[in-house]
C-alpha cells in the first residue's frame, strides 16, 4: 500500500494541532514511520515527541499501541487527544473490570486511535488475547530507554514489548527517549529486534540554556539570590518530598511565591497545583523529580537544582524543561563539599547486602502470607511503609532490594497507582425518581452528581468528594456512606480513590537460599550507576571545560565549539580581559566605600568568582582587609 503523502501528513497537522510546519525532525521520522521502518527518535525534552506518532497515526489505518511507564503522562496525552477530537484511551492498573471491558470494546470495534498501556499490561494473558484482534498500525515506545538494563531508569517489565511484535511482524516500531547514550541507543534497537531500523537524533545542544554550577556553603541563601535575580517561572528540583515543603515555606518567608509538588499528593492537589503553576499564579515549583512529566510550559526561565542529580541523564532531562519557548533561561547546579559523599551513599544505598535482599524476598512473603511454592501470578496490594515498620526496615535500601528483585525476576513491584474515585450511575433515568433511601443525604448527594458531572450513564465519571461536600453542604464522611449505599442499592457504582503499590510473584514464592541475584542486575549495573556518579561530578568540579561541551560528549555529541555562555565560558572569556590588579583594585574601592559580604564582591565584580576568593584571601592576609565574623563583611583598612 502506498504510504500517505508528504502533503498528507501537513494536513493533519494543520487540521488537528493548528500548525503550519514541523519541527527539527519530527517530518523525518514521521516519514520513516509511513514507510515501514523500524525507528528510534532521539529528541531532547520539549522538542515534540508525541506529534511524530500521533498524526503518522491519524494517516494510517489502524490504531497506535502506545506503551508508557508513566500513567500521569498516559492520561494527559489521552486528555489533549480527546480535547483535540480525536479518539482515545488508556489501561492502566487502576481501573475497574467494567471500565477495562468498555476500553477492549472501543478498541476491538474501532472506535480508537490511540490506546496507551503500562509496560506491566502487557505481561497480562487477558490483554494479550484481546489485543491480537485490535487493528494495531504502529507500536510506540515511549520512555524507551528504560528498556536498556544501562539506561538510568530501566523497567524490566519493558522487556516484554518484543514478544508484542510477533503478534504484528509487519508493523513499525516507533521508539522514543529524551535521554540514550550511544550504549543505550543500540541496546534499546537490539531489545526492540528493529529490523533494518533507523535512528535519528537531534542535537542535545539547546542554544538558548545557560549552564551555571555555584559552589556554596549556604544553598538555601544561593536560591533566594538566584530567584530573585532572574524573574519568571521557575522549578527547583530537591530529592525528599519533606524538604519540597520545608523550602517552598522558606522562600515564601523570602517574600518568593512557591508553592511544593511530589509523587505522594492526592490526584486534585497535584492537579491543582500544577495548573497554578502553569497559569502563573505561583511563579516557583519546589518538586522532586515527579513534576515536570508532561507539563508543556514553554516560560519557564530557571531550573535549579538544589541537590546533584545521579545521572547526567536525569539532570539534561529536567534541565530541558527550561526555555521551551527558545528564549534565553538558566540551569544551575548548586553544590557543597558534602555532596560527593551524598552521591557515593545513594549508591551503596541502591545497592543493599545481597543477604539483605534476600531477606526483604523473604519477609515480603510472610508478610502477604503468601506460602513457599504459591503465589505465581497473583497480584497484592503491597503497603511500603507498613511493611517497613513491621520489620524495622530502612526505607531506601528496601525500596532497593524490590527494584532489584524485580530485575532479578522474583517479583514484580508497582510504585504507588493513585487513582480518582469514579462513578457510573446504573439505574435508568426514571427508576431515579422513586427512591428510598436510609443514609441521610443520599438524595443531596444523587442530585449534586447529576448537577455536576456529565456522562455518568454511559460511563465511569471521575468525581471529587471534595466538591460535592461543598455544594451539598454535607460531611466528607456522610458523601462517602451516600455513595456506599447508592452502590448497594445498584443505583451507581461508586469506585472510591485507591493509593498503594502493589507485588506480582512472577514465580512462585522460593525460599530465600534458592534466591538468586545475577551479575546482570547487581554488579553490572552497580558499575554503570559509579560510572554515572563519575560523570556528574566531572561535570561538575572541571573548571576548564564548556558545560554544554560535557554534556554533548556524554551523549556522543561532538560539539563545534564551546557555548559561549555558560559560566565556565563566560569566566574564561573574562579572564583574557583583566589582571589580579583589577581585581584588587575593585575589591579595595568596594570595601571602602562600606563593608560588604563576599557574595556582595561576586555578584557585583565581573571577575571569575574563584579569583575574587583568592584575591579576598590574600588582601585579608596582607592587612589590606579585615574580616569581621560577627557580621561576616570584610571592610577596608588603611595602611601607612
Amino acid at each position: 500500500m502506498t504510504p500517505p503523502s508528504n502533503q498528507r501528513i501537513h494536513e493533519i497537522l494543520k487540521k488537528y494541532w493548528g500548525y503550519d510546519e514541523f519541527r527539527d525532525l519530527q517530518e523525518d521520522i514521521i516519514m520513516d514511520v509511513l514507510a515501514g521502518r523500524d525507528t528510534l527518535g532521539l529528541m531532547p525534552t520539549g522538542g515534540g515527541k508525541s506529534i511524530t506518532f500521533q498524526v503518522p497515526t491519524m494517516a494510517l489505518d489502524g490504531m497506535a499501541l502506545v506503551i508508557t511507564p508513566i500513567i500521569s503522562l498516559m492520561k494527559d496525552q489521552v486528555d489533549n487527544l480527546l480535547h483535540r477530537r480525536i479518539k482515545a484511551t488508556y489501561l492502566h492498573a487502576g481501573l475497574t473490570m467494567a471500565e477495562v471491558r468498555r476500553t477492549y470494546e472501543k478498541c476491538l470495534y474501532g472506535r480508537c486511535k490511540f490506546l496507551y498501556v503500562s509496560p506491566e499490561r502487557l505481561t497480562s494473558q487477558s490483554f494479550i488475547e484481546h489485543l491480537k484482534q485490535m487493528n494495531v498500525c504502529l507500536i510506540v515506545v515511549d520512555e524507551a530507554h528504560c528498556i536498556s538494563q544501562w539506561g538510568y531508569d530501566f523497567r524490566p517489565s519493558f522487556l516484554q514489548i518484543a514478544s508484542i511484535r510477533k503478534l504484528f511482524p509487519s508493523v513499525p516500531v516507533l521508539a522514543l527517549t529524551a535521554t540514550a547514550t550511544a550504549e543505550v541507543a543500540q541496546d534499546i534497537m537490539r531489545q526492540l529486534e528493529f529490523r533494518n531500523g533507523v535512528m535519528l537524533r537531534k542535537s542535545f545542544a539547546r542554544p538558548n540554556l545557560r549552564y551555571v554550577v555555584r559552589h556554596t556553603t549556604e544553598k538555601m541563601r544561593e536560591l533566594v539570590h538566584i530567584l530573585s535575580r532572574v524573574a519568571g517561572s521557575a522549578i527547583v528540583y530537591v530529592r525528599s518530598r519533606k524538604r519540597t515543603k520545608l523550602i517552598a515555606d522558606e522562600l515564601k518567608r523570602n517574600g518568593i511565591e512557591a508553592d511544593f509538588y511530589h509523587a505522594g499528593l492526592i490526584i486534585e492537589d497535584k492537579e491543582a497545583k500544577q495548573n497554578k503553576w502553569k497559569e502563573g499564579e505561583c511563579r516557583v515549583m519546589v518538586a522532586t523529580n515527579a513534576f515536570g512529566m508532561g507539563i508543556d510550559k514553554p516560560d519557564v526561565r530557571v531550573v535549579v537544582h538544589l541537590d546533584v542529580p545521579n545521572s547526567l541523564e536525569e539532570y539534561y532531562q529536567e534541565a530541558g524543561r527550561a526555555g521551551r519557548d527558545g528564549q534565553r533561561s538558566y540551569v544551575v547546579l548548586l553544590v557543597t563539599a558534602t555532596d560527593a559523599r551524598t552521591l557515593q551513599r545513594h549508591i551503596d544505598d541502591s545497592f543493599p547486602d545481597k543477604d539483605f535482599i534476600r531477606s526483604v524476598y523473604e519477609r515480603v512473603g510472610n508478610f502477604l502470607e503468601v506460602p513457599v511454592g504459591e503465589g505465581y501470578d497473583k497480584m497484592y496490594d503491597f503497603n511500603f511503609s507498613l511493611f517497613c515498620r513491621t520489620f524495622s526496615l530502612p526505607v531506601l535500601p528496601t525500596h532497593s532490594a524490590l527494584k532489584i528483585l524485580t530485575r532479578a525476576g522474583y517479583i514484580d513491584f508497582v510504585e504507588e497507582i493513585d487513582t480518582q474515585s469514579r462513578v457510573i450511575i446504573q439505574a435508568d433515568k426514571n427508576d431515579l425518581y422513586d427512591l428510598h433511601t436510609v443514609t441521610p443525604g443520599c438524595d443531596r448527594v444523587l442530585q449534586a452528581l447529576l448537577r455536576l458531572y456529565t456522562g455518568l450513564f454511559a460511563d465511569y465519571v471521575f468525581i471529587n468528594e471534595a466538591v460535592i461536600a461543598y455544594h451539598t453542604g454535607l460531611s466528607a464522611e456522610t458523601i462517602y456512606e451516600s455513595l456506599l449505599e447508592l452502590t448497594r442499592m445498584h443505583v451507581l457504582h461508586y469506585v472510591p480513590r485507591k493509593r498503594t503499590p502493589y507485588i506480582i510473584y512472577t514465580t512462585s514464592r522460593e525460599l530465600p537460599n534458592h534466591v538468586l541475584i545475577p551479575r546482570a542486575v547487581y554488579q553490572d549495573l552497580r558499575e554503570r550507576m559509579e560510572q554515572r556518579v563519575v560523570a556528574v561530578m566531572h561535570y561538575v568540579d572541571d573548571d576548564v571545560a564548556c558545560r554544554e561541551d560535557v554534556l554533548l560528549r556524554y551523549f556522543n555529541e561532538e560539539p563545534p565549539h564551546p557555548c559561549g555562555h555558560c559560566d565556565r565560558c563566560i569566566e574564561r572569556r573574562m579572564s583574557h580581559n583583566h589582571t589580579p590588579a583589577d581585581v584588587q583594585q575593585g575589591i579595595l574601592y568596594m570595601a571602602g566605600l562600606r563593608p560588604r559580604k563576599l557574595a556582595e564582591f561576586i555578584d557585583t565584580l565581573s571577575f571569575p568568582r574563584d579569583e575574587i576568593h583568592h584575591m579576598v584571601a590574600f588582601l585579608v592576609d596582607e592587612g589590606f582587609l579585615q574580616h569581621d565574623v560577627a557580621t561576616d563583611t570584610y571592610r577596608s583598612v588603611k595602611k601607612s
